[in-house]
């Protein structure tokens, strides 16, 4: 039976751990009168803490399990005896998650950074025992407090896919195969619309080790923003995005024109946020092999008043002007083109260039070495990788 692999949002119960009641007690010894209280504390309740990981990328494991309840804190006992605190439940979620309280619609968290942690749902307080209310007056108290009662709310979490750019176009438009060519993502990639039912995320590497998210979103169709095909379920991770990439079929391979998928891209990305159109953009003008794209380039220049960057993800530039007949083209060509067009306009850091004055460096004695701290190390200002031959001919250069 097929299932669900990727969930975007999703409704969850949360609960954190109860406090752990004080303890009335008194000591009994022989030999020892008069003994007097010695009721310990309750233990804390446990928190439900989100934490955003790296290692996923959906709700997927929430949408089966959406009850989150912390372990309550233990009651005190005798003999001075504090019960231990509960347990806290640390759930790993995306990078990108908004969580929002759905009764209220108000905004608890927006949990971006990897690594970002967020108490959802505060244990309860432990409770007094006995021992806490001895006084001259009243040296044999019965008194002592319950635990402090849990913290239990509905919340829903949404996805915001968090990239530095973001791939948007028609189905079938090439995007899967833009970022199978630019980065070590492996989407599917097949001849027919709708290959990607969901954000896939790649990362593109230069020389120096500077790094740039790009997310493929699924194929946007015209009323998307109404809804209309994947629509709007889609269009919102395209949000965080820094750059948007308009990836545009320029052969009109299912009998579309270039210069109207860009116009109708255009017109849903506004009707659906108006900030989106006021971001820096890069229009890529792909499946330039084919003839047919030849004469449809020059005329969406007209149409549009846009030179995009002509590529082929097959192709490199060399190739491709001679392949494609773009010698006389001249705007920018190739894959390369389209790589520093993208870095000149996210301006992403290298390693050793975002590198904070020593003086700002963690503690690392202690027992856990912060991730922080791995700025700092010395082994990130390497050498640019070496480029390796073909894999039929070994690594000889």
């Amino acid at each position: 039976m097929k299932t669900r692999t990727f969930i975007d949002q999703v409704d969850v119960i949360v609960r954190s751990g109860k406090g752990g009641d004080g303890a009335a007690t008194f000591r009994r010894e022989a030999l020892v009168q008069f003994g007097g209280p010695d009721g310990g504390d309750g233990g804390r309740g446990g928190d439900v803490v989100l934490r955003a990981s790296t290692h996923v990328d959906s709700f997927i494991s929430l949408y089966f399990d959406p009850h989150l309840f912390a372990e309550d804190g233990v009651a005190g006992s005798g003999r001075k005896c504090f019960g231990r605190r509960g347990k806290d439940l640390v759930v790993d979620v995306p990078p990108g998650t908004i969580v929002t309280d759905p009764d209220t619609g108000l905004l608890v968290a927006d949990i971006v950074e990897p690594g970002q942690r967020v108490v959802v749902a505060k244990g309860g307080a432990g409770g007094f025992g006995n021992v806490h209310f001895k006084s001259a007056v009243n040296q044999a108290p019965t008194e002592h407090t319950p635990g402090g009662p849990a913290e239990e709310r509905r919340l829903h979490l949404e996805l915001k896919t968090i990239a530095d750019a973001g791939l948007l176009g028609f189905p079938n438009a090439g995007k899967s195969s833009l970022l199978a060519a630019v980065s070590a993502a492996t989407p599917k990639i097949a001849s027919y619309p709708f290959t990607t039912l969901n954000p896939i995320v790649g990362t593109m590497v230069y020389p120096d080790f500077a790094k740039i998210r790009v997310a493929d979103v699924p194929g946007i169709i015209e009323g998307a923003s109404r809804g209309v095909g994947l629509g709007m379920a889609f269009l919102k991770h395209l949000e965080r995005s820094r750059v948007l990439v308009y990836v545009i079929d320029m052969a009109g391979t299912d009998a579309r024109a270039p210069w109207d998928d860009y116009r109708t891209l255009s017109h849903e990305i506004a009707a659906y946020n108006m900030e989106l159109p006021e971001r820096l953009a890069l229009v890529v003008a792909n499946k330039m092999d084919k003839a047919v794209a030849r004469r449809n380039l020059r005329r969406f220049v007209r149409e549009t008043g846009v030179t995009p960057i002509a590529l082929c993800c097959e192709a490199g530039q060399k190739e491709l002007r001679d392949y494609a007949d773009l010698r006389d083209w001249d705007g920018p060509i190739g894959m390369d083109a389209f790589r520093d067009a993208l870095r000149a306009a996210v301006k992403p850091k290298a390693p050793h260039e975002d590198k904070p004055p020593l003086g700002q460096m963690p503690d690392t004695t202690g027992a856990e070495i912060p991730a922080e701290a791995m700025r700092f190390a010395t082994f990130l200002a390497l050498d640019p990788p070496k480029k390796k031959s073909h894999p039929s001919r070994g690594n000889i250069h």
